[in-house]
């Protein structure tokens, strides 16, 4: 086999939490980016949650677990963004309408945190309109007070990323977080 690449095999990444309440979370796949958007685009509507383009859902894919029901449709989604060495945001966390109040929204977070403990992370921000959600959770809200250290907030300054610049509170986003809570948790 000439031109072969073979690579070491490497640990298999945690792939489904079995809930026992009728869906299971897992790793989000390829199929499941038009499932994600359809859910989230009520919210965005809503100006709850910021929009997003398919092709950015598709470049963010491996950021995302799914929900999905017995049948296998998606029925809810969330993001785990990696912003430094030790903090991360959870993101995109939405529930399709007729599946609010069945625990998928609690079963997602606990997913994207045991990924988060995975990736040696020890603390997770969000930024919501969820309040009591994510303080049933350990979330606590935050003021204004600057939760990294200056060179590292020079650091995040470079990133591209809305989502940083929502973390970092810049005064180009606010229209983007009026209402929004920031919250924080220590894992």
């Amino acid at each position: 086999m000439h031109g072969a690449v073979f690579c070491a095999p490497r640990a298999t990444p945690r792939l489904v939490a079995m809930t026992g309440q009728g869906f299971e979370v897992r790793r989000a796949r390829t199929g499941d980016v038009r499932a994600i958007k359809e859910i989230v685009e009520p919210l965005v509507q809503q100006r709850i949650l910021l929009g997003k383009e398919l092709v950015v859902l598709f470049e963010s894919l491996q950021e995302f677990a799914v929900a999905v029901d017995d049948a296998g449709e998606v029925i809810g989604c969330g993001a785990l963004h990696v912003m430094w060495e030790d903090l991360g945001e959870v993101r995109t966390l939405a529930v399709r309408a007729d599946w609010l109040g069945r625990g998928v929204g609690h079963a997602l977070l606990d997913y994207l945190e045991g990924e988060a403990r995975a990736l040696g992370l020890h603390r997770l921000f969000c930024l919501t309109f969820e309040v009591d959600f994510f303080e049933r959770h350990g979330f606590a809200p935050i003021d204004e007070q600057l939760l990294v250290d200056p060179e590292v907030y020079i650091e995040l300054l470079r990133s591209p990323d809305e989502g940083v610049a929502e973390f970092l509170d810049l005064s180009r986003v606010k229209p983007n977080t009026l209402g929004n809570t920031r919250m924080l948790k220590a894992l």
